[in-house]
């Protein structure tokens, strides 16, 4: 297990839910890929776009990790509807400290079965 990989996924975490958009561009590549629900995009300012405006909170529960490859599921709740809150996953690929690739799936289940990660790849179960 990488503690790296998964301290940057929690910083990411951490910037993102604290509106670090800053902190949350260095620990991502220049050539990030996002994907979730409404489509792909690729690049820092694709990132610092939704971030600013997607309005969401991402807070991790348990963490899968192997070879470079982490799924969380999070707890999401959104601006827009801060009483609703919903239970997903986003897969995430860390290369040198940096996150390369998040996409979000709509549960845990369709995250680990597109990163090939299992219930023993389990990490973290808070």
């Amino acid at each position: 297990m990488s503690t790296s990989e998964i301290a940057t996924v929690l910083a990411w975490h951490d910037a993102l839910n604290s509106g670090d958009i800053d902190t949350l561009l260095s620990l991502s590549s220049d050539d990030i890929e996002m994907g979730g629900p409404k489509g792909a995009t690729q690049g820092l300012a694709a990132l610092r776009e939704w971030a600013s405006t997607a309005g969401i909170t991402l807070n991790p529960k348990r963490m899968y990790y192997y070879d470079g490859v982490l799924v969380v599921e999070q707890q999401a709740t959104w601006a827009t509807d801060p009483a609703e809150t919903r239970i997903l996953a986003s897969a995430f690929r860390v290369v040198h400290d940096q996150v390369i690739s998040t996409f979000r799936h709509e549960t845990l289940e369709s995250a680990l079965s597109a990163t090939d990660l299992t219930e023993k790849d389990l990490v973290s179960d808070t």
